[in-house]
Order: structure tokens, then C-alpha cells, then sequence
């Protein structure tokens, strides 16, 4: 910068290819995998022959999906993409390269779309994926992150949500809920929690942690038959799994792993944590379908990537529909709730 300017302030101040060398820098223009990246008119990129490319997009809407001051950009930038790869990790597959495109106001903070590439560059080096490319705009709004992830998988290992059967046992990875009692504290700020519960739960639904290695594992036994991420909801998305199977499934309330901090918080709101595990949402952790004999060779291999996962129901007959059974024995018909954009 020349002797007597100024540092700018806002993305109105830089302009639009000020801003785009900005976030460029310090992302490789080329590499195995890529033969021209940021910097020309389309990313060339080479594939592994043999398998299959994946392709999934995921959008991050100020207002929608986050309040700018309830986190930090770089957290912003690491669950942006986030999402994208749990996305991949629900299919078995390998992330390569993700498209960035962003809605700015002209007001923006330079130093905000700074921290918000440090996240995006540090959640991408941790996966494996080249940024390649993508689109700035402004906007009359508030701020939008629109992602695409490109990745692959073998033919043989993908998996999709249509293939459960009757008889199949549900497997879920980690804790569930504790996005959704982040949410609850982000939405109220004034709860009195303790420091320990607080933290937990934020970081949960601030950070979320994609499962790629969980979904490889997974995959890679080749006995699995479904798998999904939960970004809507355990009954939301195993509603989904039976819509595409054709089938209908029975969750054990007692089985569901919820965690400490999140039963702290439930005690402290009077609360039911089940709730939260069954409709909160945001956890992205995955629901894999097996067949009962495959259980515990899937549970090892999650095992196997340093992440918990347990059983908590089975897939049953399209006329039984969605149930979760209490402690007690009680049945109750479980509602395939999901989040809806509209």
C-alpha cells in the first residue's frame, strides 16, 4: 500500500477485485488435483478415474441461519462449509473442491470477510479441499454464503437414503440435540448456565464437526444399507430415509445418546432433552442403516475413527409407519418433522 492510504474498511472501499485478490491469497491455484484454480474464467479440475463425482450445495442465510453478532467469522466460515462436507460424509465419499460464492453488503467490514475465509481456509485444509473458484455479490440484504462441494466415491461403497430395509437396525454417530440446546442459549443469552454446559452446546451448534471419516469407515465395510446426515432432525430425517425406502421405523427413546451438558441444560429449563435429540437439528451427525448381523463390524469400524456411535431402533414395515417407544413401553407415533425454508 503506497505511503499515505489507508487500510479499507469496507468491501465498498476495496471494491470487487480488491476484495477477490484478498480472499484469494494463500489459497494454491494449482495441484494434483488442480489444474487451474482461482484466477481464471472456470476451475479445471482432474477426477479419479472410476469414480463417482458428487456434487451438493448449501447455503448460509444471515437471519436464517445465523446472527452475525452471536458468532465469529471464522466460525461462520468453518460451518459454512461444514454443512457441504457432512453432506459428502453422508454418501461415503472423499471431499475435494468447494466453489465459494458471497452476498455482501456494501458496509461490510473487510475484517469480517478476512476472519471469514481464516475459517473457511482452516475447515478446507482439515478435509482436504481446494477452494477453486466462486462469485462475489452485493446485496441490499444481509450477508449469504453459498457454497458448492464437489467430491468423489467408489461406486461400489456409495450410499444413498433409498436402500433400508425391514428388519435393518439404526445406527447414529455421536450426541444428539446439543445443537439444537447451543441454539436455545445463542436465542436467549441471559440463561444462567454453567461455564462448562454453555461452551459444550455452543460449540456444537457454532462448530459442527462433519463426520468424513465416520462415513468413509462406514462405507468402506460395504455392509451398510442407507445412510443420511441429521441436519434436520433425527425424526425429520429418518422421515426421509423412509419416504425413499418405502418403509416405516421405530426409534428407542432410551437408546438415544444425549449428552450431559444437554441434560444440564433440559434440568435448568424444565426442558425434555428428547425433544432436542428428536427435532433440533443442525447436529450432522449420521444415521446409517444395517442390517442386524452388520451392527457390531459398523459400530467397530466407527470405533475405529475415534467417534462414538450406539443403536437406537430399527427399520419396520411401510404400514407401521414412524414410532418411538418409551422406557415405559409406551408408543407414540413419531412425526417425521423437518425445517422448513418457507
Amino acid at each position: 500500500m503506497a505511503e499515505g492510504q489507508t487500510e479499507p474498511r469496507t468491501v465498498r472501499e476495496l471494491g470487487e477485485f480488491g476484495l477477490i485478490a484478498r480472499i484469494s491469497r494463500g489459497i494454491p491455484r494449482a495441484s494434483e488435483w488442480v489444474v487451474a484454480g482461482i484466477g481464471d474464467d472456470t476451475a479445471a479440475l482432474r477426477l479419479c478415474p472410476g469414480f463417482l463425482l458428487l456434487a451438493t450445495c448449501d447455503v448460509q442465510v444471515e437471519g436464517v441461519h445465523f446472527i452475525l453478532d452471536r458468532t465469529t467469522p471464522e466460525l461462520l466460515g468453518r460451518k459454512a462449509l461444514a454443512v457441504n462436507l457432512s453432506d459428502v460424509a453422508a454418501m461415503g465419499g472423499i471431499p475435494r473442491f468447494g466453489l465459494v460464492s458471497l452476498g455482501l453488503p456494501p458496509s461490510t467490514p473487510v475484517a469480517m470477510v478476512d476472519g471469514l475465509y481464516e475459517g473457511l481456509r482452516a475447515e478446507a485444509d482439515e478435509f482436504g479441499v481446494t477452494l477453486v473458484g466462486g462469485n462475489i455479490s452485493s446485496t441490499r440484504g444481509g450477508i449469504f454464503i453459498d457454497i458448492t462441494l464437489l467430491g468423489e466415491v467408489e461406486p461400489d461403497r456409495v450410499l444413498y437414503r433409498s436402500s433400508a430395509k425391514p428388519g435393518d437396525s439404526l445406527i447414529v454417530t455421536g450426541y444428539l440435540g446439543d445443537s439444537a440446546g447451543g441454539l436455545a442459549l445463542i436465542l436467549d443469552s441471559a440463561l444462567a448456565v454453567p461455564l462448562e454446559v454453555a461452551e459444550t452446546l455452543l460449540l456444537a451448534h457454532r462448530r459442527p464437526t462433519p463426520r468424513v471419516a465416520a462415513g468413509r469407515a462406514v462405507a468402506a465395510t460395504g455392509l451398510a444399507h442407507a445412510m443420511i446426515d441429521l441436519s434436520d432432525g433425527l425424526a425429520g430425517d429418518l422421515g426421509h430415509v423412509a419416504e425413499a425406502s418405502g418403509v416405516g421405523g421405530v426409534v428407542w427413546a432410551d437408546r438415544l445418546p444425549i449428552s450431559p451438558e444437554l441434560r444440564a441444560l433440559g434440568r435448568l429449563l424444565d426442558r425434555d432433552p428428547l425433544e432436542w435429540a428428536l427435532r433440533g437439528g443442525e447436529d450432522y451427525e449420521l444415521l446409517v442403516v444395517v442390517p442386524p448381523t452388520a451392527e457390531a463390524a459398523v459400530l467397530d469400524a466407527i470405533a475405529a475413527t475415534g467417534l462414538a456411535a450406539a443403536v437406537i431402533g430399527e427399520v419396520r414395515p411401510s404400514e407401521e409407519g414412524l414410532t418411538i417407544a418409551l422406557a415405559d413401553g409406551r408408543r407414540h407415533p413419531l412425526s417425521a418433522v423437518a425445517f422448513h425454508h418457507f
